[in-house]
């Protein structure tokens, strides 16, 4: 058994209709000759009538060499080693699954073969003692392995080769799988021009941290009036981004409560450092700004008793 080298799953061949990831390899006359990702880099053949529904005028607009393609397999042949795919039979729905599929198993592929290597354990023993229970238990061992890191309850029945394997992969799950936070922010600008404005702003922005938690928490920041940021960090991108907007439509209704509006200048979403940095500089200059308004008034004050 080779040390680095193994199919993702327990069976040798694809099953007929199932979608798979092939590599194209080469482009004939026939069709094109591929490697399935999945199975060790078996050879297929997508079949040049199976290519696409409409008229084929230049195969390589529709396939090109080292390119992943998602296709259906239609026949295959065990003894010679033949397999059958179609590419235009695959809609698009059925791409994202499979492409779910294949970066969960290819990141589950990519953890056991460092365990492996750091072990020196056959990559099929790996896969024969830890994945392949962890499919048919759990529908797919990447999520056991995500599982694992909150859950050790995720191993039960796990027969590991070795205590070294055991340490290695959940150490390495953990270095690997460990989810981060996601920096979501929105921009908004807050005004009210009534008798008690600044009051009222300042009221209807508590209403957006109101509700914080522990684990959930909006934080609003000011740029310069009346721009404001608001930010939230969590694990799953789309809580926070709900979070976000629900503290806007608060701020919305308590703002207009007291005549005031608030515009929403960039919609809730997740951020980079890079937008970070850039916030950071344009509230530095804004701040600059302030202190050379703030030196004009000092000097028109001083000038206040000066006859015209």
């Amino acid at each position: 058994m080779s040390l680095t080298n193994c199919r993702f799953y327990e069976e040798k061949f694809p099953e007929i209709d199932s979608y798979v990831m092939v590599n194209v390899k080469q482009i004939a006359e026939m069709g094109a000759y591929v490697k399935l990702l999945e199975y060790d880099n078996i050879d297929g053949m997508i079949l040049l009538s199976e290519l696409s529904r409409r008229r084929i005028r230049s195969i390589q607009k529709l396939i090109r060499i080292g390119r992943n393609e998602v296709v259906i397999v239609l026949r295959v042949d065990k003894e010679k080693g033949y397999i059958d795919l179609s590419k235009r039979r695959v809609s698009p729905e059925d791409v994202t699954k499979c492409e779910e599929r294949y970066n969960k198993s290819k990141a589950v592929h990519s953890i056991l073969r460092h365990v492996a290597e750091a072990t020196q354990t056959p990559l099929e023993t790996l896969y024969q003692k830890i994945a392949w229970p962890l499919d048919r238990k759990y529908g797919h061992s990447h999520d056991a392995f995500k599982r694992s890191i909150t859950n050790p309850d995720a191993w039960n029945e796990t027969e590991f080769p070795s205590e070294a394997v055991k340490k290695e992969l959940t150490l390495y799950i953990s270095k690997k799988l460990t989810p981060h936070p996601t920096k979501v922010r929105a921009d908004i600008e807050v005004t009210c021009f009534g008798y008690d404005g600044i009051d009222a702003v300042k009221e209807a922005l508590r209403t957006a941290e109101a509700d914080n938690t522990e684990e959930s928490q909006v934080k609003v920041k000011l740029v310069a009036p009346p721009l404001y940021v608001l930010t939230s960090q969590c694990l799953d991108k789309s809580t926070g981004i709900k979070m976000l907007e629900e503290a806007i439509q608060k701020i919305e209704a308590n703002i207009k409560k007291s005549g005031g509006a608030c515009i929403t200048k960039m919609a809730p979403k997740a951020v980079t450092e890079h937008d970070d940095a850039a916030l950071q500089e344009l509230m530095e200059k804004r701040e600059r700004e302030n202190m050379q308004v703030s030196g004009d008034e000092d000097m028109s004050d001083s000038d206040e008793g000066v006859p015209e």
